[in-house]
């Protein structure tokens, strides 16, 4: 009674499941699923051709070749390994910090799944440390946490200030508790009076510069580098769109994939 797999979009493209190669993209990542093991899980949807345990697929983005020998299925709170999966499968792959979500493998072919955004946050925090001796445990556990997708990581520009963007105020405190709880790292945060983040390009790379020099104190960058540009309201966000006529605002991080 569930739908049949549907074609999905690429950036050159569109993949339907009838196909005889394999692709699939990444759509969730979880760390610490078994905090027995501190291992981190990313989920793939299969969209077309057959994926198969111990095969070589490629890597997309880091262009390069991976496998996986030990591909899980999930029910609840089972896990299985399993030898082979099809269109609309879902499978878990242990994950060493390769990928992304929006990431894609394919059987050689280079393009990417389209339509998985990365919008902008509504609610913007710094965080703050409260134990400096377990800075390198925060960091890590900020760069893990943020991967799932749920919230965004930006730093300030000029400066080290971590910035953590989310859409409502529970995720503060799911971040709060799985650092502590996960990482050892205590934090709290501080909030930000910023109304929305907008991911900047241009055609000159020197406009861009100076506008993030300029505008220092509302400008950072996410976790890939990306110049971002952060607006106090909406009248500010319109007044830099009008007066920048030559830097392209974006409001998702789709743009940069």
């Amino acid at each position: 009674i569930a739908p049949t797999p549907r074609p999905r979009h690429t950036t050159i493209r569109d993949v339907t499941p009838e196909e005889d190669k394999f692709s699939g993209f990444i759509f969730k990542i979880h760390a610490n699923l078994d905090p027995k093991h501190r291992d981190r899980i990313a989920f793939l949807r299969v969209c077309s051709g057959k994926f198969a345990r111990n095969t070589f697929y490629k890597h997309v983005r880091m262009e390069k070749d991976v496998r996986f020998s030990n591909p899980y299925s999930f029910l609840a709170r089972d896990k299985d390994v399993i030898e082979e999966a099809y269109p609309g499968d879902v499978i878990g792959l242990f994950d060493t910090g390769n990928f992304k979500i929006g990431d894609t493998l394919t059987e050689g072919e280079d393009f990417y799944f389209t339509g998985i955004p990365s919008f902008s946050p509504e609610i913007f925090k710094e965080v703050v440390n409260k134990d400096p001796m377990k800075t390198k445990q925060l960091e890590k556990g900020l760069l893990q946490l943020t991967d799932e997708g749920v919230a965004q990581l930006f730093t300030q520009f000029g400066g080290t200030k971590k910035i953590i963007g989310c859409v409502g105020e529970l995720q503060f405190e799911v971040i709060q508790y799985r650092l502590l709880h996960e990482y050892g790292a205590s934090v709290v945060f501080n909030a930000l009076p910023f109304y929305k983040a907008c991911w900047l390009t241009a055609d000159k790379q020197n406009v861009l510069e100076d506008f993030l020099r300029f505008k220092q104190a509302n400008a950072g960058a996410d976790k890939d580098g990306n110049p971002v540009y952060l607006a106090q309201s909406e009248w500010f966000l319109n007044t830099e769109i009008s007066n920048n006529s030559s830097i392209q605002f974006h409001f998702t991080s789709e743009i940069h994939r």
